[in-house]
């Protein structure tokens, strides 16, 4: 991850979800050419503006939810989405659809206007053939094609990361000066990433519904209807696993949670499934497990590794500690660390990346930005931290109801024409507070170190005649959980053992030393 201090992209995203309630029915029957898209308005075509919106969108998009990945599945989604959206009923969708493979670590998929359709790699970690991919790209598509944003013209923005202060802090501001001036814009620019806001936020009856159209158009390309119950399942066992890992501060982007709660959507999947009479499709199990082999798994060392309670980039040559009770999330553009629980502890930013001014320059820089682009002056405190200048300021904004925080900005000279940053936000009178000790925690790293920093990735083997879940999970690269990891991870059930010899199933090791 390049990280480049900076206004992070803002756009208002018009959300697509389904107008109407699909009935599943048995081929041929009147509830199955109901959901068909055939009765989608049609034949359809997106329209020139909201190609042009997307077009216009999905740059800053991209690069907001962890940037292109580049590997060969980027071209298996396409294949797959291509596919599944030629059974929608809108005309050329190989020419209007854009199938984004996203390279981040938490599993989610959407989309926006124009036919530009999303999907993590950490999603597609989690499924086990082709048909579930097929199932989750026609859900997405489903929205598109039922042209749900022309139809409400709902615009959603995301919400900005200010944990407690929220949407609060926009217009209730202290004065007319630069502490006035900057809160505000942290509002507007989101630099506190302390929680993602809701970016693409279905309701439950809308997520039926994508679910009902992402099944209908699966099995029209040929893909075994019953993929849908059977990755939500896994979405669910997931979103168990992650509840239940202890000793990890990485806190989970609000983005990653725009979906409700798959479980409950398991039976009423299965239930449509079974409804439509189709008994069985194409899955392609093995040959789309062999496709995973090698891909990231987890943090992508380009853009830094959370362990515990460390974060380590090693293309900056930097690393933090967050104090105990302080959570982390990784973005493209900031790492953000809010407390756990919301114990009102404070919250704060990390940024930075190439600039060749002075220190006072660049805290100028981030506060300026802050405040919407209106010069802010001030006169920041000079020191050191771990061998490196330093320069800091703090300021005092309010929210529209009356509480008032402190803003600190504090600015390190990690290397020639390499400055970062942290943004920190703190009750009154508090200063640094209990995030002193992650402030004076920042620390250059060397080239060794560095280069020690691995990927996680996917690696597919075949069971072998003597191999169990316990000891295959043995081979994950983790230290903790590694059991509950493997399981949830191949589908299996929660007390499973052995498994048959030939079975591929997918582990996650350690990747190579990377050159930093």
């Amino acid at each position: 991850m390049t990280r480049t201090i900076g206004v992070p992209f803002a756009v208002k995203t018009q959300m697509l979800m389904l107008a109407s309630l699909i009935v599943l029915g048995t081929p041929g029957s009147a509830a199955a050419d109901a959901a068909s898209p055939l009765n989608l308005p049609g034949p359809q075509s997106i329209s020139a503006n909201d190609k042009a919106l997307g077009a216009k969108s999905n740059p800053d998009m991209t690069a907001e939810f962890g940037g292109a990945y580049t590997g060969p599945q980027s071209a298996l989604v396409r294949r797959v989405g291509i596919t599944v959206a030629g059974q929608s009923g809108i005309a050329d969708v190989s020419r209007d659809f854009t199938f984004t493979l996203l390279n981040s670590p938490v599993e989610n998929a959407f989309a926006i206007p124009g036919g530009y359709v999303y999907c993590t790699r950490a999603l597609l970690a989690l499924m086990n053939d082709e048909a579930e991919l097929a199932f989750v790209l026609g859900h997405e598509t489903g929205h598109i094609a039922a042209h749900h944003a022309d139809q409400r013209n709902k615009v959603t923005q995301r919400d900005v990361l200010l944990g407690t202060l929220g949407q609060a802090i926009l217009g209730g501001l202290l004065g007319n000066g630069a502490a006035g001036q900057i809160g505000g814009a942290l509002v507007k620019s989101g630099v506190n990433r302390l929680v993602t806001g809701d970016v693409m936020h279905h309701s439950r009856t809308e997520e039926f519904e994508a679910d009902d159209l992402g099944t209908v158009f699966a099995q029209k390309a040929g893909y075994d209807p019953l993929a849908a119950s059977q990755m939500l399942t896994a979405l669910a066992a997931q979103t168990a696993l992650d509840k239940t890992i202890a000793g990890d501060a990485r806190t989970t982007p609000r983005w990653a949670m725009s979906h409700p709660d798959p479980e409950a959507r398991v039976a009423r999947a299965l239930d449509r499934a079974r409804a439509m009479g189709v008994s069985s499709g194409r899955r392609n199990g093995d040959a789309f497990l062999m496709s995973l082999n090698g891909m990231i798994y987890d943090d992508d060392p380009r853009q830094g590794v959370i362990e515990g309670q460390t974060f380590t980039y090693p293309v900056g040559r930097v690393t933090f500690t967050a104090p105990a009770g302080y959570g982390m999330s990784n973005a493209t553009d900031a790492v953000t660390v809010s407390a756990l629980g919301g114990n009102g502890g404070g919250q704060a930013s990390f940024s930075g990346g190439a600039f060749t001014g002075t220190l006072d320059a660049y805290v100028g820089q981030v506060l300026t930005k802050l405040g919407g682009d209106k010069p802010v002056q001030v006169s920041p405190r000079h020191t050191t931290i771990n061998g490196m200048d330093t320069a800091s300021t703090t300021l005092t904004a309010q929210d529209s109801a009356g509480n008032t925080q402190d803003v600190t900005v504090v600015a390190y000279a990690v290397a020639p024409g390499q400055t970062y940053a942290f943004t920190v936000l703190t009750p009154q009178g508090s200063g640094l507070g209990a995030l002193a000790p992650l402030v004076s925690s920042v620390r250059r790293m060397s080239a060794a170190e560095a280069a020690a920093v691995r990927a996680r990735v996917i690696s597919v083997v075949s069971v072998g005649r003597r191999d169990t879940v316990t000891t295959l999970a043995a081979r994950m690269a983790y230290t903790t959980k590694a059991r509950e990891r493997f399981v949830v991870l191949n589908g299996l059930p929660a007390d499973a053992e052995r498994l048959p010899k030939g079975r591929k199933v997918k582990l996650v090791v350690w990747g190579p030393p990377g050159r930093y």
